[in-house]
């Protein structure tokens, strides 16, 4: 069972104060006095909402404009509402690691639409004072290849949940999430990184927690591209623009937990926000080969395609 506090604390994740009665390690804590709240993180029992609104055709989801409630067989019931509060009705043999990843992942990404930010599912590093965002399909090596990035001296933005916001001037800007990574242990070898010293995530023994709190960046910069990484047979790797309609596509496909924006009322405003973000970057597709260890050609090869555009700028 997930642990309560005997006090509400104070986080900052995603650009907000979170107020939480579970203990969230992964985020960085407010000590000082705060004036304001802008999310609730609390426990609750959902049981009959959920049997109220749930439907036979959907065992899992439900969602609403400004209400998505999801169940998690032996987890729990979670409820996000008008991105404000996120309630959690923990279930019988719930474990604490398991249900803080749907509290990071699946619960702020909701939270995040609610509020009209738009999330990419993948890694933001900083570069040069601007944000690069790495998408791809779940195992593609997003975070392994931000590994890379860290190696050579940048600094992470968010890993797997990525806010992206408009400006008054309609420039997106990428909000920094939290500094985790999580990594693979073939990925922890590779980068020579002792797997003992890193906690595993529930139920997937080879995947683990990395903390980043020095290469974490933690202010709001522009996002200047997105590069989608994508496995291939070929032995060799492939970098080639992603143009016209298929950009749209792409954000779509990339868009963390998509099928919330349909029900969620929302898919004019994700067109919307899509065309404005598309205006200020470029796209890129870059095959890698499943055959060997890539990040490192990776890391260099998007570095090379950045100062060329800048020159070219």
């Amino acid at each position: 069972m997930i642990r309560k506090t005997s006090e509400n604390l104070v986080y900052k994740a995603f650009g907000f104060n979170v107020q939480s009665e579970f203990l969230l390690p992964e985020l960085p804590r407010i000590n000082r006095q705060v004036k304001s709240v802008d999310i609730n993180v609390s426990i609750a029992d959902l049981t009959s909402l959920w049997e109220e609104l749930s439907e036979p055709n959907d065992p899992y989801f439900v969602i609403q404009e400004n209400l998505i409630m999801f169940h998690m067989p032996d987890t729990a019931i979670f409820l996000v509402q008008e991105g404000k509060r996120i309630l959690v009705s923990p279930l019988e043999g719930s474990q604490d690691d398991h249900m803080r990843l749907y509290l990071l992942g699946t619960c702020m990404g909701a939270l995040l639409m609610q509020r009209k930010i738009l999330p990419l599912h993948g890694s933001a590093i900083a570069i040069n004072g601007k944000a690069y965002a790495i998408v791809g399909d779940s195992g593609a090596g997003k975070s392994t290849l931000a590994s890379s990035f860290l190696k050579r001296g940048y600094r992470l933005l968010s890993d797997d949940v990525i806010p992206v916001s408009l400006n008054e001037n309609n420039v997106p800007i990428v909000t920094p999430a939290y500094p985790q990574q999580k990594l693979w242990l073939e990925s922890l070898n590779e980068f020579g990184m002792e797997s003992k010293q890193y906690r595993p995530i529930v139920d997937r023994e080879t995947k683990f927690a990395i903390p980043v709190k020095d290469q974490f960046a933690h202010e709001k910069m522009p996002l200047a591209g997105i590069f989608e990484l994508v496995k291939t047979t070929d032995e060799e790797i492939q970098l080639q623009p992603i143009q016209n309609l298929q950009r749209f596509r792409t954000l779509f496909y990339h868009t963390y937990r998509n099928f919330f924006i349909e029900r969620s009322g929302l898919l004019e405003w994700h067109f919307n926000q899509s065309a404005k973000m598309l205006s200020y970057m470029d796209l890129y597709q870059i095959q890698r080969p499943i055959s060997r260890f890539t990040a490192n050609d990776l890391s260099e090869l998007i570095l090379t395609t950045i100062h060329k555009e800048a020159k070219v700028v």
